[in-house]
């Protein structure tokens, strides 16, 4: 358990990490404080927004709905990979989950995924950051390689911040029975995502992972997007015979 990072350190704890931080209005003093606890805190908790265009995304998750009032998240991340700050404190993102689930990331315990969420029984929005991420839900709207670099790079901050592993990373499928996100090939059980996160946590605020582990969906193309190289410097440091031809499972140098 830790307690709440204050927003300064939030908003440094990201940047820190190498992503474009966007404060929106007075964020630092948006929050449903005055309805129920904030902290302790236990965990980050992802989620996609089931919109699109990025500044109706930004605008309803500042402000919410008549019956759901914002925040309801803590970062909106974009699809170009900007993190958009709409509120710090309580924020209407979890939802009830199940007290098993909270159990297992809190001790960091479980194997590749946490126990199934049977319940809903334990107040989340005090317990988890939030991130809501700008995607339609539909299982057939992409995630850009920067957005999902974001998601991953958004995570491991707050675990560095916190020291907690991957396991404290979940997303909201996870927590409460019934919800769906994140939705989408890359988010199949989220073990692979917290793969990716613990990698990120091997290397320096702010550094590149000297190697990657090629993903369903991936194309060398979008991977050297993702890490700043070139196909090319790719195909040199592997040795790789055809760039067109990667296998899932692979892990290709960086540098």
């Amino acid at each position: 358990m830790a307690t709440p990072l204050t927003f300064t350190r939030f908003i440094s704890a990201l940047r820190a990490e190498g992503l474009t931080v966007e404060i929106v209005g007075d964020a630092e003093h948006h929050n449903r404080n005055s309805k129920g606890a904030w902290g302790p805190m236990n965990g980050v908790m992802m989620h996609h927004t089931v919109t699109s265009g990025t500044d109706a995304t930004v605008a309803i998750c500042r402000k919410g709905y008549s019956s759901l009032p914002g925040p309801l998240c803590h970062g909106v991340i974009a699809k170009d990979g900007t993190v958009h700050v709409v509120g710090y404190g309580r924020a209407n993102h979890a939802g009830l989950g199940d007290d098993d689930v909270l159990r297992a990331v809190i001790a960091e315990s479980y194997g590749d995924r946490p126990p199934p969420a049977n319940e809903a029984n334990t107040d989340g929005n005090s317990r988890f950051y939030g991130f809501e991420c700008e995607n339609l839900g539909d299982g057939r709207d992409p995630w850009p390689a920067v957005q999902y670099d974001a998601m991953v790079k958004a995570a491991a901050a707050l675990c560095r911040a916190h020291g907690w592993s991957a396991r404290s990373v979940i997303g909201h499928k996870e927590w409460q029975p019934g919800k769906i996100d994140p939705r989408g090939e890359r988010f199949a059980d989220m073990d692979e995502y917290r793969d990716d996160v613990a990698a990120r946590l091997k290397v320096k605020p702010g550094g590149t992972s000297s190697t990657y582990t090629v993903k369903s969906g991936d194309t060398l193309g979008a991977i050297a997007r993702r890490f700043r190289t070139t196909v090319a410097a790719l195909v040199k440091l592997n040795r790789l015979k055809d760039p067109d031809v990667i296998r899932v499972g692979q892990k290709l140098r960086l540098k």
